[in-house]
């Protein structure tokens, strides 16, 4: 038997994106204050001038799910499916989803997300993402989402594509 340590394998990979962040109360505070923004933002406030009392809590919930922490959104019933529906016919505009960015990471920073550069690549990409997405599915004409689409499941190696095997 040698006296030499072996190295140990940790229990666990490393923390998810949404763990790394502060989890759903970070995200639950960012969208809260951005959905408060974007009620005086003169490129946004037409776009959610009807929107739901619960929005920030529903979109912060989703973007914890995606970013690897608690499932509560898909739990309450949510799914991508039904994101990308709410999207549909809304007709956004890459002018309106560059300003959405814009403030959603200034908002970010005003409350001290983490800002290393290997969390803030990963969180713009997924952001960048399914923000081009959300366009892509608003304008006239899209077929409505298949159902039994999966969840996004972004990862700190999602730059090669949102979904992981």
């Amino acid at each position: 038997m040698s006296d030499i340590p072996q190295a140990v394998e940790p229990a666990s990979g490393p923390p998810s994106l949404a763990e790394w962040a502060g989890g759903g109360e970070a995200f639950a505070r960012i969208f809260t204050r951005f959905y408060e923004r974007v009620r005086e933002d003169a490129v946004l406030a037409p776009v959610f001038a009807a929107m739901d009392p619960h929005h920030a809590e529903h979109v912060a919930r989703f973007v914890t799910e995606v970013l690897g922490g608690a499932r509560l959104y898909s739990q309450a019933g949510g799914s991508h499916a039904g994101m990308i529906s709410r999207h549909m016919d809304r007709h956004l505009t890459h002018y309106q989803r560059r300003r959405w960015m814009a403030l959603l990471l200034d908002t970010a920073d005003s409350l001290d997300l983490a800002d290393d550069p290997e969390f803030r690549a990963s969180l713009v990409g997924y952001l960048e993402w399914g923000s081009r997405l959300a366009v892509m599915n608003s304008q006239a004409g899209v077929p409505p989402p298949d159902a039994d689409m999966p969840m996004p499941a972004w990862t700190w190696s999602s730059p090669g594509g949102p979904y992981q095997p």
